[in-house]
């Protein structure tokens, strides 16, 4: 079994997906979150079979990302930066051994232009 635990950022909620294998291709995973958008696509994506090399790879070689069924579920979620559908990816990876088991983050800063208020030093003249 694999899991992972999603915290979604600044919205607060967190999701985490169990997934298990018994032939590292057939992959079944269970959904919880507090997310309200995500516990609408859990109901389908919970209890449900889906086949690892059809979804991740390595067979999948073309076609568009979008173009599997966990991806045309997640689709349905409002927010396109909610890392919840690679993470969901990530669970279905790990246990069908198609990556090893790694922590992946996504780091945010807001950088600003450095002025002569940020420096502490005096507005040029000329």
């Amino acid at each position: 079994m694999a899991r992972v635990k999603i915290d979604a950022g600044i919205c607060g909620f967190t999701t985490e997906v169990k997934s298990a294998s018994e032939d590292r291709q057939h992959v079944t995973l269970h959904v919880e979150s507090d997310c309200p958008d995500v516990i609408r696509i859990a109901k389908e994506l919970s209890g449900a079979t889906f086949d690892a090399f059809n979804e991740i790879g390595p067979c999948r070689q073309s076609g568009s990302l979008h173009d599997t069924r966990i991806m045309r579920i997640c689709s349905r979620l409002p927010h396109v930066a909610c890392p919840v559908p690679a993470g969901i990816c990530k669970a279905l990876e790990v246990v069908a051994g198609l990556a090893l088991p790694r922590d992946a983050h996504i780091e945010v800063f807001r950088e600003t232009e450095p002025g002569p208020q940020a420096s502490g030093e005096p507005p040029k003249e000329g």
